[in-house]
C-alpha cells in the first residue's frame, strides 16, 4: 500500500497503520519502519514519537541523521506540519539520545530477565555454552579484551564467529549506568525475547548514525 502524497498522517490509529509513508526529506515512499515520526507538542515544539503513539497528526522522515538534518536545513520538516511550529537545532542530537536511551533500556531489562553475562570472565564462560547471540563491547574497551574475547568465540564455534554480531555503540560509562554496576567493558548477550528487543534497537540506533546497518557486526 502506498503513502499518499501528503507526508502527514491523521494521528495513532487503533485499526492497522499504512505500512508505508512519505519521506519530507528525501520525497520518498518507504516502510514506517524505516522512518521517525515526529509530532507537535502542547508548546508548538516538534518532537520524536518513536513509538508512534503519541496524539496528533504527524510528519515522517527517514530514520537517519542525514536525513533529519537536511529536513531541518531545508524545512521542510517545518513546512510539513502547515502550521506554526518549533524545531530545536538539536534534535537530531536529541532523537540520537533517545534511540540511545530505548536501546539501553532494553540492555537493562535483558540483564533483569537473566539474558545478559557482563564482564569478561561471564563471557568467557558463556562463550563455551551454545546460546550467545551477541557480544557488547563498551567503545572505549582495551583492543587486548577485544582479542581475548574474539578468540573465545572462535575457539568455541571456529568460523562461525564472525556471525555473532558485535555491538560496541555505548561506553562503559552508559553500560555502567544502564546496568547497575561499575566498570562494564564486556558483555555476552543470550537468547531471549528480551535480547531480540535490545538487538532490534541497536540496529535502530546504528542506522540512524551511519544511515546503513554494518552486516557484518550487526551493530557497531
Amino acid at each position: 500500500m502506498l503513502a499518499p502524497v501528503d507526508p502527514m498522517d491523521a494521528g495513532p490509529r487503533k485499526k492497522a497503520a499504512a505500512t508505508e509513508r512519505l519521506c519530507v526529506a528525501t520525497r520518498r515512499v518507504k516502510p514506517t519502519t524505516d522512518m521517525i515520526r515526529f509530532v507537535v507538542g502542547p508548546d508548538g515544539q516538534v518532537v520524536a514519537d518513536l513509538k508512534r503513539k503519541l496524539p496528533g497528526r504527524g510528519v515522517w522522515v527517514t530514520a537517519t541523521r542525514q536525513a533529519l538534518a537536511e529536513a531541518i536545513r531545508r524545512k521542510t520538516l517545518a513546512r510539513a506540519f502547515k502550521r506554526e511550529v518549533r524545531v530545536e537545532p538539536d534534535l537530531a542530537d536529541r532523537v540520537e539520545a533517545l534511540l540511545e536511551r530505548s536501546a539501553l533500556d532494553a540492555l537493562a531489562i535483558a540483564r533483569k530477565a537473566g539474558a545478559l553475562a557482563a564482564g569478561f570472565a561471564k563471557v568467557e564462560a558463556a562463550l563455551q555454552r551454545a546460546g550467545v547471540v551477541a557480544l557488547i563491547h563498551a567503545a572505549d574497551a582495551g583492543p587486548d579484551g577485544l582479542a581475548k574475547i574474539a578468540a573465545a568465540a572462535r575457539r568455541r564455534t571456529g568460523s562461525q564467529a564472525e556471525r555473532i554480531p558485535v555491538i560496541e555503540l555505548f561506553s562503559s560509562a552508559q553500560l555502567d549506568l544502564a546496568l547497575g554496576r561499575a566498570n562494564v567493558i564486556h558483555a555476552a548477550l543470550l537468547a531471549d525475547r528480551a535480547g531480540d528487543s535490545f538487538l532490534a534497537r541497536c540496529r535502530s540506533l546504528e542506522r540512524f548514525r551511519t544511515g546503513i546497518p554494518e552486516d557484518r557486526h550487526g551493530a557497531s
